[in-house]
């Protein structure tokens, strides 16, 4: 009877197995990630099974994109496009992320460089603490310490004064966020959305599909985004990190009703709630009159937006291409592109952290430093602390700040956000920032076979993980 069993559970685990190797087949995003599924569901279904329940889904198939399906939406992106058509030309191909995001390029924006955490807290506080109307906010990683709690408090505060508040957060990244802490806000009136009860992936072990996107709106005529997100070590206050080194930005203009466009789809997904009706979506034009737009990229898109995000900006470039981001694991597209416009004499500099917060990633990244450098890529170490901000300047027209990394796990796997600005006055004020970085960094000189040991051996193991890097 017990062998008989064992023989039944066995032949049940290869059947699941193979459904999920069929699956892996039809769904991957890259063959290299379904050929890497394959072989590991056939060859070890008793690992592969379990992992494939973590790791394995690479798509939201039923995720509810307004800009698509609501003809409300769709009218009102073309009415919001004849709106704020640019009034002379941008010196820049905008039609290709137009089409990765579906929203057009807007007049009438300015944008403000935060750095670091002082000035990016300080500036969030003040405009929450100004609302009048309502505060919508959302971050990837919410904690409950010292800014945890300061931003709780303005959100109390805000919903006292009869500020409509709405709170979300990601159930993987928040995971260690104690539910008081939610209790406290829901009892004072701010609507909290629960991130056990989001319709995601049917799956409550899945832990890819995150929604990495940090947002905060108010009133609907200043939006913020960026690398931070709420936690002590954001204000270099974790010995582990050091002075950490981050980038956010502040927005203004009709740029602002496009990343409140995306919270609102992101709440529908989490609640079915539709805002649409409840929000300004007038965004008063600012005297800057800057071009920008939101890029908002997610395995919720047909294409692989996340990627042909860098991939447009660096095939645009003509003079330069500066990348900052913690993790660099690019996928082959992007990585020849990187290559190529090198080739083509371009100045291409990746900076990247020399601080470690997780190995896996950091080691990675060597793999792939020999052949960018060979190509003519500079790779830049930033060594006084943490760096985890998300910047791409391209010549001095194209600078874009958000939450999208250089690796897989934002190309396909995470929802992310990019508010991107044609115009060379944030470009200028993005290179300035840059070269300051580098005055921090130092640049790499030495091949994979020259790193020590742990290097060596780990960075070509730890790239055998790319596709969920």
């Amino acid at each position: 009877m017990d062998v008989s069993f064992a023989i039944l559970a066995l032949i049940a685990l290869e059947a699941v197995a193979l459904w999920f190797a069929w699956r892996a087949v039809s769904s991957a995003r890259t063959s290299q990630g379904a050929v890497g599924w394959v072989v590991f569901l056939i060859t070890a279904p008793y690992l592969g099974v379990p992992l494939y329940l973590f790791l394995g889904h690479h798509k939201f198939k039923h995720y509810i994109i307004a800009r698509r399906d609501s003809e409300e939406i769709i009218e009102g992106v073309k009415s919001f496009k004849i709106a704020n058509t640019p009034e002379n030309p941008v010196d820049f191909p905008v039609q290709a992320f137009e089409k990765i995001s579906e929203l057009p390029a807007a007049r009438g924006n300015n944008m403000t460089l935060l750095i670091d955490g002082k000035e990016t807290f300080d500036a969030l506080f003040a405009a929450i603490n100004a609302a009048q109307s309502y505060v919508l906010v959302q971050f990837y990683i919410l904690r409950d310490d010292g800014l945890g709690r300061a931003l709780q408090e303005r959100l109390i505060a805000a919903a006292a004064r009869g500020v409509t508040v709405r709170l979300m957060f990601d159930g993987v990244g928040s995971a260690k966020l104690p539910p008081a802490y939610q209790d406290k806000l829901r009892e004072a009136g701010v609507q909290v959305v629960d991130p056990k009860s989001v319709r995601g992936p049917k799956n409550r072990f899945q832990i890819n599909l995150r929604n990495h996107r940090k947002t905060v709106v108010i009133d609907g005529n200043i939006g913020f985004t960026g690398g931070f997100n709420v936690g002590d070590e954001y204000m270099g206050l974790d010995p582990k990190f050091g002075n950490w080194r981050d980038t956010h930005t502040r927005l203004e203009g009709p740029v602002v009703s496009q990343l409140q466009l995306i919270f609102v789809e992101d709440w529908h997904w989490a609640t079915s709630e539709v805002l649409i009706e409840d929000l300004n979506w007038e965004a008063l034009h600012a005297p800057e009159d800057m071009t920008a737009m939101i890029v908002a990229t997610g395995p919720g898109d047909e294409m692989e937006t996340g990627a042909l995000f860098f991939f447009s900006a660096i095939s645009a470039a003509k003079r330069r291409v500066w990348i900052a981001s913690p993790y660099v694991v690019p996928d082959t597209d992007v990585l020849t592109a990187l290559k190529h416009a090198a080739l083509r004499g371009v100045d291409v500099r990746i900076l990247a952290p020399e601080v470690i917060d997780h190995k896996i990633p950091w080691l990675a990244a060597f793999a792939y430093f020999d052949e960018l450098r060979a190509a003519g890529v500079q790779v830049w170490r930033y060594k006084p602390g943490f760096m985890h901000q998300k910047v791409v300047l391209v010549d001095d027209e194209f600078a874009a700040i958000g939450t999208t990394n250089l690796d897989n796990r934002s190309f396909r796997l995470n929802f992310e956000a990019m508010a991107v600005f044609f115009d060379p006055r944030p470009a200028a004020g993005t290179a300035t920032m840059l070269e300051k970085d580098f005055d921090r960094a130092w640049l790499l000189d030495k091949s994979l076979a020259e790193q020590p040991m742990r290097i060596r051996v780990g960075a070509p193991i730890a790239r055998l993980f790319a596709p969920v890097l």
